[in-house]
């Protein structure tokens, strides 16, 4: 059985940073697309950031780009979303997502697994 399973979320000043990480068990790590997602309340699950299975192009939302950073690390089965500058609006519950198959990635649907999510709280 797949899990994903985050941490690193907490509370944080405006323009102060966090590094989530999502741990994947149960399953080949080296075998998933990758992704970060978030919910704000009241909100509809968005797309943050994105990194394929060889690891070598990322991609992001444009609210995120040139503050966040996605990556993996196949020896420790983790993927990492690094958050800096942070902003109020950045206040979500966090999820990392893993797929199979390739294809659209920026949205929810498609996704094979997903995380419980860690909650990210950014204060002005």
């Amino acid at each position: 059985q797949v899990q994903l399973v985050e941490s690193g979320g907490g509370l944080v000043q405006a323009g102060g940073s966090l590094r989530l990480s999502c741990a994947v068990s149960g399953g080949s790590f080296d075998s998933y697309h990758m992704s970060w997602f978030r919910q704000a309340p009241g909100k509809e699950r968005e797309f943050v950031a994105h990194i394929p299975k060889p690891g070598v192009t990322t991609y992001y939302a444009d609210s995120v780009k040139g503050r966040f950073a996605i990556s993996r690390d196949s020896a420790k089965n983790t993927v990492y979303l690094q958050m800096n500058d942070l902003k109020p609006e950045d206040t979500a519950v966090y999820y990392c997502a893993a797929k199979y198959y390739s294809g659209q990635y920026s949205t929810p649907l498609g996704y094979d697994y997903w995380g419980q999510g860690t909650q990210v709280t950014v204060s002005s």
